[in-house]
């Protein structure tokens, strides 16, 4: 299925081709550990954050690199287009123990891109490549890369890109298969994908347009090492999971409306149990309003997932509506029961 057994990236073994691609204000550490549980995710990778932001030791910045052990192997990404700071970044990234550094390329955010990081980079590969020489120099945790096709149809550089970082010491790439112009509009163009795949030595990803398993397994077949889910993941949390018991040769695992509403309520969860996000807890704290804050933080939170997750499920318009008009915790679960009313979610 792959080009070797097992994924090597640099000096981390990963147990499963399959991982968490990194969604910025979704893939957060609960929903990260939650998808890890059901099985099948060979890695995690954080939301992206800004090498600018952990240079200046920014709280905000460090809170969404937080992660657990339970999420290991974790690879934290980051953004910027300056090679010494993307360097001293990635200093810091390795301080924080995690097992990889991960170089967006990808981000077609223009506030992003326009600061010459995101996929912007990818229209100055020789700036890039000497970003990666940088990081590659001052880290020992391995470096990889997450980029797309190409800026727009005119200029799909990603195998001359892929074979440039690679040169200059990236461990892996990631490969989305759209163009930056695109952003998420159209196809993802998995042949590119697989064209990279077979030029480089190093492990190269997959993404795109990935929402069965049976869409991850046939990717898998196409030549790649591995591949990376977003938002397939968001509509179903179990995906990863079901790909693995499809590449195993099981049936995959059928997932009852039960475990759906399970899955929801056991985020909530955890999302409540994060006053690990100490920094802001104690800035509150001062007022008296963290609780209230933090509670408000959760409604946010499941009401951006539930954009993604009602997707595909009977009444999920309905449901989406009902989380979306919930002003507290108490309601969200409330919302939640009545939609699986009869449905043991205590089990």
């Amino acid at each position: 299925m792959n080009k070797a057994d097992t994924i090597q990236v640099g000096g981390v073994r990963l147990p499963e081709p399959l991982g968490i691609a990194p969604m910025a204000g979704m893939t957060d550490s609960a929903f990260r550990r939650l998808v890890k549980r059901h099985g099948g995710c060979g890695l995690v990778v954080t939301e992206m954050v800004s090498s600018e932001g952990l240079v200046r030791g920014i709280d905000r910045t460090l809170e969404y690199a937080e992660y657990t052990p339970e999420e290991r192997p974790v690879s934290i990404q980051i953004f910027g287009g300056d090679p010494a700071k993307m360097a001293a970044a990635a200093q810091i990234v390795e301080a924080m123990g995690a097992d990889i550094v991960d170089v967006n390329m990808g981000c077609p955010v223009p506030k992003i891109a326009k600061h010459q990081a995101g996929c912007s980079l990818m229209r100055e590969p020789h700036h890039a490549a000497a970003v990666i020489r940088a990081m590659t120099t001052a880290v020992k945790i391995p470096v990889t890369v997450k980029r797309r096709a190409g800026w727009d149809d005119s200029h799909r550089n990603a195998p001359e890109l892929a074979r440039m970082v690679e040169d200059a010491g990236a461990a892996a790439v990631t490969v989305h298969g759209r163009t930056a112009a695109q952003s998420y509009s159209g196809h993802a163009d998995w042949d590119l994908v697989a064209r990279v795949a077979e030029l480089l030595t190093i492990p190269v990803f997959g993404s795109g347009d990935c929402v069965t398993p049976e869409q991850i397994v046939a990717r898998l077949r196409s030549g790649v090492d591995g591949v990376l889910v977003g938002r397939g993941v968001l509509r179903n949390p179990w995906l990863l999971a079901q790909a693995a018991d499809l590449a195993a040769g099981r049936p995959a695992r059928e997932i009852s409306l039960a475990d759906r509403g399970r899955f929801l309520l056991d985020y909530i969860a955890l999302l409540l149990s994060e006053r690990l996000r100490g920094r802001e807890e104690a800035r509150e704290e001062e007022d008296g309003g963290h609780a209230g804050r933090h509670d408000r933080w959760v409604v946010n939170k499941i009401r951006a997932l539930g954009s993604w997750f009602t997707k595909g499920t009977d009444g999920g318009s309905h449901l989406r509506i009902s989380i979306n008009q919930a002003g507290s915790v108490a309601d969200l679960r409330g919302v939640i029961s009545t939609f699986f009313e009869g449905v043991n979610l205590s089990a």
